[in-house]
């Protein structure tokens, strides 16, 4: 069995997120601009913020939610007045990402246990830095879409996070929660995966190497199945 070196790490939903109650929706910030006199729909918002998340940001890394979210309507060719665009930006940075509870032991567990270690991520960075500061310095890269120069469906992402850790695929394990792109993209590449089942859908997944519910299980799978004794 080739030894694994690195354990890669998805971000939303595997080490953080943003309380559902709290989720900035299309729907509440079509409302918002249509009360001020801007006619955008859910749909226009989502297709234009799928753009910039998918193919500007990786183009330009935007390193606020004021140059992120004025790409956006620059994008719906859409000019609000600067208040309208101070209260949306106050709304979105309002409701930020959270560390998820196991997050901080796990990757604490993992260099301790000598493995490199990366954040893999299509999600621009200021939208989680504050987040994940506490563990920040556990981490050895942070890939998002900018680093990469696409999108996580892209497989040139792993490559470039395998490269820059200096690992082989058979080398690494990814942990995450989306199945198309946490595993069978990786599994694609040869690289290990882990599927992270926080909510016990009991999702079926039979190109995972093991699903698991939290991430210290996932920690402890990767010790006992890729490293044994």
């Amino acid at each position: 069995m080739v030894k694994i070196k690195a354990v890669l790490f998805d971000l939303h939903w595997t080490l953080a997120y943003v309380k559902k109650d709290e989720e900035v929706t299309a729907e509440e910030i079509s409302d918002y601009l249509f009360s001020r006199g801007y006619e955008v729909s859910p749909q226009q918002l989502r297709a234009a913020w799928s753009f910039v998340a998918f193919v500007d940001y990786p183009k330009h890394g935007y390193k606020s939610w004021r140059s992120y979210f004025s790409r956006i309507l620059s994008r719906l060719k859409v000019k609000v007045d600067k208040e309208t665009l101070e209260i949306i930006i106050n709304r979105l940075q309002s409701r930020p990402y959270r560390l998820q509870w196991d997050a901080t032991e796990a990757i604490i567990k993992a260099k301790k246990n000598g493995f490199k270690t990366a954040i893999v991520t299509t999600i621009a960075y200021f939208q989680f830095k504050k987040a994940i500061k506490p563990i920040k310095k556990y981490f050895d890269f942070i890939m998002t879409g900018y680093e990469a120069g696409c999108d996580k469906t892209n497989p040139k992402m792993y490559r470039k996070v395998l490269e820059i850790l200096n690992v082989k695929p058979e080398e690494a394990v990814m942990i995450g929660d989306y199945v198309k792109v946490d595993i069978l993209l990786p599994k694609r590449l040869s690289i290990n995966a882990i599927l992270l089942d926080r909510e016990k859908k009991n999702v079926e997944c039979p190109q995972a190497d093991a699903v698991v519910s939290n991430l210290n299980e996932a920690m402890e799978t990767v010790i006992r199945k890729f490293c044994p004794s």
